[in-house]
């Protein structure tokens, strides 16, 4: 009798297995799954295109603002030069003689200055512009609604943004040795754009040997 309700135990035993573990395997997926996803209030509203559709208004915003040159170039080579017009040069670095000193403007990182007469690197100037108008995702700008901000400081009020950036050597965030190839890069652009302008106008292009 006890070994008939022994053996009668095990097969119960056996049937439940089979039909508790996967059970039991299928709510521990589910789960999982919940915790993975955000919560319902988080995605509430949520567009997987707002990001670029956002980006595509930040870059007609950018071009309505800055000249065709300006334009061209954040277009074809990812970043803006920015003239400065201090007379004393960038912060506390002077530029020697007087010279005239630039900006590279990139999206999210560091504002550069360099002298375009040599290429050398002056300083990083680091400056943020948070979005605090997003209810969910990056609070980052758009790319192109960073260097719009970076822009109109620089052009606005240069001195202010310099004060108020954290100043750093060259390379602390921007790879000065990209830095100099985006220079090169920026010098065969102008050429080949004052090249397209001649030929436009029907007179002689500028030679390689005109590179200042």
């Amino acid at each position: 009798m006890l070994l008939a309700i022994c053996a009668t135990a095990i097969v119960i035993v056996v049937l439940l297995s089979e039909v508790a573990i996967p059970a039991l395997h299928t709510w521990n997926q589910r789960r999982r799954a919940r915790r993975a996803r955000p919560h319902a209030g988080e995605m509430e509203g949520y567009d997987p295109g707002r990001e670029r559709r956002a980006e595509q208004r930040a870059r007609a915003l950018l071009r309505s603002c800055v000249n065709d040159e300006e334009w061209e170039m954040y277009r074809d080579l990812g970043f803006l030069r920015v003239w400065g017009g201090l007379n004393d040069g960038p912060g506390d670095l002077r530029a020697a003689g007087g010279a005239p000193y630039a900006y590279l403007v990139y999206p999210h990182k560091p504002i550069v200055a360099f002298l375009p007469q040599t290429r050398e690197l002056l300083a990083e100037y680091c400056v943020r512009f948070p979005d605090e108008t997003r209810p969910y995702g990056s609070a980052m700008l758009p790319d192109s609604d960073d260097v719009l901000a970076k822009w109109m400081a620089l052009t606005g009020d240069e001195r202010r943004l310099l004060r108020s950036a954290n100043l750093h050597l060259p390379g602390r965030q921007v790879d000065p040795d990209q830095v100099r190839r985006d220079l090169w890069r920026l010098t065969q652009w102008e050429q080949e754009r004052m090249r397209r302008a001649a030929r436009e106008l029907g007179a002689p292009a500028p030679s390689a040997g005109d590179e200042s």
